[in-house]
């Protein structure tokens, strides 16, 4: 049998499959810090693009079906080994889907019932700016992937909950749930901090952590790879250098295609809120029907129109610490940024998530906002179509990827890790076949 050799294996990317990843590759039973060096290159902060942006929703009924169960059931290991309750808001909650049909006589009474102005304080009225949207622009509200059709065969017709009591029940005319024990459970953790607690507790045990370090070349040849250089950007963009690298793990997210193009990983745009807000646990996918006049104010106050005809379909997700996060529909019209760090939301897109929330929930729509964000999702599409992550070592000996995992990175990180971990120290996947992800089917 041959000695153990030295290996050097750099993870880039701070996100959550490269945290969970250098978690699991320490916790592995051959990790010997002896042989084994570590080091996690991010070139902005941990956690800073869809990571720390995302919901943070876990379900036993996501997708792929050859991650899921893993990765809920190490979700659950990990927050009672390391406290995620308390650490990074591990808990079950309830998931639902409901209808909604909101009428002008409903927003109408609504803004009757506000409380008059008390402050002394003169309010100055804004002078609307008329910059209308043309009919042509006027769309459909674009799904996120975040249910597949298995998912929505799962819903079961129910009552509204009686402490579901932040969304109007006289607006909602179908609701359903998702609630098979055992079977579509659905959890949560608040994902920024869960990723920072992954990267913690792999710093804990020797790994070597570069932030704002952005890598500009992987040097590889069909031999295997062999050394990386990247950007400090603390340094004026000073270039390093780290020789005699034996393992990359590509990690990087939407960044992933920049480094590796024949991965075919890009971003996928998408605009998030935080409401400032204290409410019971659910996690709520919602279809409204928004009166035919309805505008929101915001968007009146510029004297456009409404952007999208027909329904509209938020996702609200309850979270401890006083937090209910939502997102909207993804956004094609902005590229890819250099880092994560650059990424800009657009407040009028986020206004317009927020006052639809705001026509079926009285109390997120006067709750105080806490963030207007925006992240890019990493897609492994081929032929205009997502085809679920890559996980394993591309045709370049040495040279991994672990990346497109769209809307389920948070549930899927830590199977991701755990079993990049058993490919890196083992040569083989023991906790999940993950055949049908192997980048060598797709060539890369």
């Amino acid at each position: 049998m041959d000695p153990p050799r030295k290996r050097i294996i750099v993870i880039i990317g701070g996100g959550v499959i490269g945290c969970t990843t250098a978690y699991f590759l320490t916790r592995h039973p051959k990790f010997d810090p002896e042989l084994h060096t570590l080091i996690l290159l991010e070139a902005a902060s941990i956690a800073a693009g869809a990571s720390g942006k995302a919901g943070g929703l876990l379900g036993l009924w996501a997708y792929p079906e050859c991650l899921v169960p893993l990765s809920y059931r190490l979700h659950r290991e990990l927050a009672g080994k390391h406290g995620g309750a308390e650490r990074w808001g591990y808990r079950r909650l309830g998931c639902a889907s409901v209808r909604a049909m909101v009428k002008s006589s409903d927003l109408k009474s609504r803004s009757e019932q506000k409380p008059p102005q008390t402050s002394l304080v003169p309010v100055p009225v804004p002078v609307p700016v008329h910059v209308p949207v043309p009919k042509d622009e006027s769309k459909t509200w674009e799904k996120l992937p975040k249910q597949d059709e298995k998912a929505a065969a799962l819903l079961s017709e129910s009552s509204l909950p009686s402490d579901l009591d932040w969304v109007d029940g006289k607006l909602i005319n179908h609701y359903e749930e998702m609630g098979l024990p055992g079977f579509t459970e659905t959890a949560q953790v608040h994902p920024f901090d869960f990723t920072n607690s992954m990267a913690d507790l792999a710093r804990e045990k020797g790994v070597d952590i570069r932030l704002r370090a952005k890598v500009t070349k992987i040097n590889h040849s069909k031999a295997g790879v062999r050394s990386i250089e990247y950007e400090d950007r603390d340094k004026a963009g000073e270039i390093r250098f780290i020789d005699d690298v034996t393992d990359v793990v590509i990690a990087a997210g939407p960044w992933t295609g920049k480094l590796l193009p024949r991965s075919k990983v890009e971003g996928l745009k998408s605009h998030s809120v935080v409401f400032d807000a204290d409410v019971s646990p659910y996690a709520v996918f919602t279809e409204i029907q928004l009166p035919t006049d309805y505008v929101p104010e915001h968007r009146a106050a510029r004297g456009q129109k409404r952007k999208h005809r027909g329904n509209v379909d938020p996702e609200i997700y309850a979270r401890p610490g006083n937090e209910v996060y939502a997102c909207g529909e993804h956004d094609w019209s902005t590229p890819l940024p250099e880092t994560a760090d650059l990424v800009q939301p657009d407040e009028v897109q986020c206004d317009d998530l927020i006052a639809y929330i705001g026509t079926v929930s009285p109390v997120l729509g006067a709750a105080p906002i806490k963030a207007k964000q925006a992240c890019y999702l990493p897609r492994h599409v081929r032929f205009g179509e997502d085809r679920g992550p890559l996980i394993g070592q591309t045709t370049v000996p040495g040279l991994w990827v672990a990346s497109g995992h769209t809307c389920w990175g948070i549930q899927n990180g830590p199977a991701t890790g755990c079993l990049m971990s058993e490919l890196l120290l083992d040569g083989a996947t023991h906790s999940a076949d993950i055949d049908k992800l192997h980048p060598k089917k797709f060539k890369v």
